[in-house]
């Protein structure tokens, strides 16, 4: 549950028979129009709803989130587009507010068209079902293979930051998140707030991968809305950043079929990109997923993971130390077998952190990742059916 939320947004969260009979569309409005910045993913087969959401916030400015789930509306053609398109003009109809102050998501299967009549019954009449402090009945419906709603919430002075977060598979975000939205009522403006969303989505959604793959739907964006008036910057910036961190996380931990989150943190580099990159190598890693779900202290893994960022000429296996929290494994050379019994017991915990040191620098970087298991394939092996 959420402690506290920021006034001035009231929501709506049903199911449409997109796919089953759970929570399935959702929508987030504001009473003013807010300041709002956004990220979008990298990837070229990306969704209707990216194209008209990129269209949308562009001038800085948005009243509404709409959302819904189980269908990713990609690879569609111009019937998805203008599905997406239709969808937006409904709700700001019933809303009595302008279309281009909506931006739309969608998330689930690839490859199939959104069902637009049901879409349009679950939109009549919406107005009247939109409530304050449903924030929670956002998080459920904009879930797909998620097992739990992820959410968090925050003072800042007077105002109240709430963040929502939904993806455990299909995550290697690049640029944006898997699907992420922040209310607020702090008054930010928007140049600002598009400096703090990406600062904090770098530092954390950016850093958590669950099997290297980019969606074709990623979002994050934020909804300033004012009514609570100013706030401390410095408080808002490191608290969105905070907020992200621990959804971030909260993704990675409840990565689908996971049954440990991974925790890899590089020190020492002569860069943070240099540091990330070999963090990500390590974290992305089947061998490395594997060994732990097995609990297999088997660290060579990790060194090969760190070798192969072949780019990375500067790295010196002499340089180098890992270790498993604070068991150390390697320091520049193997230790003893007898030490990998420690090591075996403690990958029998839920949270791993491994820990590499490149003697280089001063940089360093923290990404998040889950192991990988029998039951994500068995998730994947059967995903549209």
């Amino acid at each position: 549950m959420l402690d506290e939320q920021p006034r001035g947004f009231r929501t709506c969260a049903k199911n449409v028979g997109i796919k089953d009979t759970t929570l399935d569309f959702t929508v987030i409005a504001s009473e003013v129009p807010a300041s709002a910045a956004s990220m979008f993913t990298q990837n070229r087969f990306c969704g209707a709803a990216i194209h008209v959401g990129r269209e949308h916030v562009a001038n800085k400015q948005l009243q509404a989130f709409v959302i819904n789930s189980k269908n990713a509306n990609v690879a569609t053609g111009e019937q998805g587009l203008a599905n997406i398109r239709e969808v937006v003009r409904l709700v700001a109809e019933e809303l009595s507010i302008a279309p281009d102050d909506i931006l739309p998501s969608s998330t689930g299967v690839i490859g199939r068209q959104l069902p637009i009549e049901k879409i349009r019954r679950g939109i009549r009449g919406i107005a009247q079902e939109m409530r304050s402090g449903q924030l929670e009945l956002a998080a459920r419906a904009i879930m797909t293979t998620d097992t739990h709603p992820k959410m968090r919430s925050c003072r800042i002075g007077d105002a109240v930051l709430v963040g929502i977060a939904k993806g455990v598979g299909m995550i290697e975000p690049n640029m944006a998140t898997m699907l992420s939205y922040f209310m607020t009522d702090a008054q930010i403006e928007p140049e600002l707030l598009h400096q703090y969303l990406q600062e904090a989505v770098n530092m954390s959604f950016n850093m958590v991968s669950v099997d290297t793959d980019t969606s074709t739907s990623d979002t994050a964006a934020i909804m300033a809305n004012g009514l609570a008036g100013p706030v401390d910057h410095e408080a808002f910036r490191q608290a969105l950043q905070q907020m992200a961190i621990e959804l971030a996380k909260e993704l990675a931990r409840d990565g689908e079929g996971a049954t440990k989150l991974i925790e890899v943190t590089v020190a020492d580099a002569e860069s943070f990109a240099q540091a990330k990159r070999v963090a990500k190598s390590v974290v992305n890693s089947p061998l490395v997923k594997t060994a732990i779900f097995g609990a297999d202290p088997n660290w060579g893994r990790i060194a090969m993971a760190i070798g192969k960022c072949e780019e990375q000429t500067t790295i010196v296996p002499e340089k180098v130390s890992i270790a498993f929290e604070d068991i150390p494994v390697y320091l520049g050379g193997p230790l003893r077998d007898e030490d990998l019994a420690q090591v075996k017991t403690y990958l029998s915990n839920a949270e791993i952190c491994i820990h590499i040191s490149l003697g280089l620098g001063n940089a360093s970087a923290s990404v998040w990742g889950c192991d990988l298991t029998d039951e994500y394939v068995a998730i994947n092996g059967k995903y549209t059916t």
